[in-house]
């Protein structure tokens, strides 16, 4: 969570809180973290996390999009912005179809 937080902060995005869900609360065995935070704004973050070897292709992200809206559904709220930070290497259709669903895709981290 520290890497997380000085992450956001090098990108003048200052959270007011960060709390970490269990992957298996929403039903997944999935290695992956998920994180919900606030903003100084009010805007409202789902946070994706992967730390993987192999490449996330586009199967992963219809994957990532219905885990989000378990997390939505556990959470009872709609978030604003929904992110993923990944540190493997991308496939573009996966990047493209994240895109069009409006998630922001960050594949520096780490």
């Amino acid at each position: 969570m520290k890497n997380l937080t000085k992450y956001y902060l090098n990108k003048d995005i200052l959270f007011k809180e960060i709390k970490e869900v269990s992957v298996k609360d929403l039903g997944s065995r999935k290695k992956i973290e998920i994180y919900v935070a606030t903003s100084v704004f009010k805007d409202y973050y789902a946070i994706f996390l992967i730390n993987a070897k192999s490449r996330f292709i586009r199967k992963n992200a219809e994957d990532l999009i219905i885990l989000c809206e378990k997390l939505a559904q556990l959470q009872e709220h709609n978030f604003k912005k929904k992110e993923l930070l990944i540190s493997s290497p991308l496939c573009s259709k996966a990047k493209k179809f994240l895109k069009e669903n409006k998630w922001s895709v960050r594949v520096d981290f780490m």
